[in-house]
C-alpha cells in the first residue's frame, strides 16, 4: 500500500550506492573531528536525503515506516500517541498512515504544526499534561509510541540505563490508556537492561518482538520492541 523507500532501498542499494556520489568532507579549523565525520555520515546519508525530497522533518520517519511495514500496528482512525515527537517525523507519518484518526504528538521541545494531529509542548513526567494528553485523545489508544531517548552522558552503561528508565515509564502511562489488544512501540539500547524490559512487556501483552530498522545506523546500540495485544 505504501511506498517504503527503505523496502526500495534494500533491494537496490548496490546500484544505488554505485549512482550516488560520495560527498567529501575535509576537516575545518575549529570544528572537532566528531562533528566532521557526523557531518559527513549525513551528507552522504540516503535517508537525509529521501526525507528532504518527501518533506519529512527527520530521517527517523523511515524508522517508523519500516517498522510499520513489517509489523502493520497502524491503521485508518486509529488513536495513537507519539512520545518524545520532536522534531515530527514521526508523527508526519502517522497523520499519512491513520487518516482520520486522533493523533497526538508529545515533546518537552517545541514542534511545528502537523496537519490532522494535536501537538502537546510540555514534560511528559508531568500528571498536569499526562491528564491533558488523556483528554485530548478522548478515549483509549490503539498504539503508543516513544521514540525518547535522554540526552547522552557520554558514558555508555549509564545512557543505557537512563534510558530503559525512560521506556519503563512510557510503558507505565501506555498501559494506562491503550485499548485492550493495543500496541505499544519504543526504543531501547543493547547492553543495558532490556532483559528486564522485556520482562516488563511480556506481563502485559501476547507479543513482543524486537526489530532493528535498515534506518538505524549499523553503529548505533538502539533496537525498537513492538509489544501487541495488550492485556488489560
Amino acid at each position: 500500500m505504501f511506498d517504503s523507500f527503505g523496502q526500495r532501498y534494500t533491494r537496490n542499494n548496490n546500484k544505488f550506492d554505485k549512482r550516488r556520489k560520495t560527498v567529501k568532507l575535509n576537516s575545518a579549523k575549529g570544528r572537532k573531528a566528531s562533528s566532521t565525520r557526523w557531518l559527513r555520515r549525513q551528507l552522504n546519508d540516503p535517508f537525509v536525503a529521501e526525507a528532504k525530497i518527501r518533506g519529512y522533518r527527520s530521517r527517523s520517519a523511515f524508522k517508523l515506516i519500516q517498522l510499520d511495514d513489517k509489523f502493520q500496528f497502524l491503521r485508518k482512525g486509529h488513536r495513537v500517541v507519539d512520545l518524545g515527537a520532536a522534531p515530527g517525523g514521526w508523527t508526519q507519518v502517522l497523520a499519512e498512515r491513520c487518516i482520520n484518526g486522533r493523533i497526538v504528538a508529545l515533546d518537552i521541545e517545541k514542534i511545528e504544526s502537523i496537519s490532522g494531529t494535536t501537538i502537546i509542548c510540555g514534560d511528559f513526567f508531568s500528571s498536569k499534561i499526562q491528564h491533558q494528553l488523556k483528554t485530548i485523545l478522548g478515549s483509549k489508544a490503539n498504539v503508543v509510541l516513544t521514540d525518547m531517548a535522554e540526552p547522552a552522558t557520554g558514558h555508555r552503561e549509564t545512557d543505557h540505563f537512563r534510558i530503559a528508565a525512560l521506556f519503563e515509564t512510557a510503558v507505565e502511562f501506555a498501559t494506562d490508556i491503550l485499548v485492550n489488544g493495543g500496541t505499544f512501540v519504543g526504543k531501547v539500547f543493547h547492553g543495558g537492561a532490556e532483559k528486564n524490559i522485556l520482562q516488563l512487556l511480556k506481563l502485559h501483552f501476547t507479543t513482543v518482538q524486537h526489530f532493528k530498522p535498515l534506518a538505524s545506523h549499523k553503529e548505533s546500540p538502539e533496537i525498537y520492541l513492538v509489544a501487541r495485544g495488550y492485556k488489560n
